[in-house]
């Protein structure tokens, strides 16, 4: 007996639908916020590496937190700008899957990084005398480095288990990026035990980190409310206000799209809200750091004149 089926080797990616004009706005907006994203994540990279004054865990971690932001964004925009241009775009089963495997640990590493500041937070304000003694720059370290393993590791299990599945069916994926419950729509293979899986391992990934990140900020809210002075109540809110501003707006899009429910949910809308994590977060991220950080607006002040001062 043979097989008719014909074995999927390339998907096309349909992107944002419109008009020629709204799909050319759409892609002058991403490339500004593309190049934004690059610089000014780049910018905290450089003057944390650069400033002693930034050289503490804080900083640190906000230091791997920018380069994930560089690596999600690199993942999908510069061809998510391709698709727009051309109204649609191809892309080779592997290069699909490369690019959904480095979305995925941009993803959770993110998560996990998140998790970490949330703790390095909860320690400088709920036991300041131990700080120096629990964040030490080992402790530091080894953090960060399984934070990477981790996200390599997670997303390396359920990426292999999707190299086997098989595509013989439509090719056509409705969205700007090779997302995995896009691709398992698609796939004419059995899916169950791929989502099984998904949903335990983003248990480690996701939701442990959330109990964590909720945890802290209980027990920081409740250290800064029973400090007698309003002075020190400011001091103590303004040092984890940016990483709350951040930890609210990434992990209200993820739960957006992949946790809340999406019955009578437009394509057009989910998009939307992948758009808000994938590009808007990286970009706003080195934004809300600048702007609510009074150490990395002074790095950069002194950094712009020294720079300029050899012009003169």
């Amino acid at each position: 007996m043979t097989n008719n089926l014909t074995v999927i080797t390339e998907f096309f990616l349909l992107g944002f639908q419109g008009s020629q004009c709204l799909r050319i706005s759409l892609f002058c907006l991403l490339l500004i916020i593309y190049c934004g994203t690059i610089c000014g994540n780049l910018l905290i990279i450089t003057l944390v590496s650069t400033t002693k004054n930034l050289h503490t865990p804080m900083y640190y971690f906000i230091s791997h937190l920018s380069i994930s932001d560089i690596l999600l964004t690199t993942d999908i925009v510069p061809n998510m700008l391709h698709i727009l241009l051309n109204n649609g775009g191809t892309i080779t089963f592997m290069g699909c899957i490369i690019q959904h495997y480095f979305f995925g640990v941009a993803e959770t590493l993110e998560c996990l990084l998140l998790t970490v500041m949330s703790y390095d937070r909860y320690v400088a304000i709920c036991v300041p005398l131990r700080y120096t003694t629990i964040m030490t720059w080992t402790r530091c370290v080894k953090l960060t480095v399984m934070c990477w393993l981790v996200s390599f590791t997670i997303i390396l299990s359920y990426t292999i288990s999707i190299l086997v599945l098989d595509f013989c069916g439509t090719n056509v994926i409705d969205h700007f990026y090779c997302d995995l419950l896009p691709l398992l729509e698609i796939s004419c293979s059995d899916t169950f035990f791929i989502q099984l899986e998904m949903y335990v391992l983003s248990i480690p990934a996701i939701f442990i980190p959330t109990i964590i990140i909720i945890t802290s900020y209980v027990n920081i809210v409740s250290a800064i409310l029973s400090i007698p002075s309003s002075t020190g109540m400011h001091k103590a809110f303004s040092t984890c206000s940016s990483h709350l501003i951040v930890v609210s707006i990434f992990y209200w899009s993820m739960f957006s799209v992949y946790v809340f429910p999406t019955r009578g949910r437009t394509l057009t809308l989910s998009k939307v809200l992948s758009l808000l994590y994938t590009v808007f977060t990286p970009f706003i991220n080195p934004i809300i750091y600048s702007l609510r950080n009074k150490d990395i607006k002074k790095a950069y002040s002194r950094q712009y004149e020294k720079y300029f001062s050899n012009f003169k």
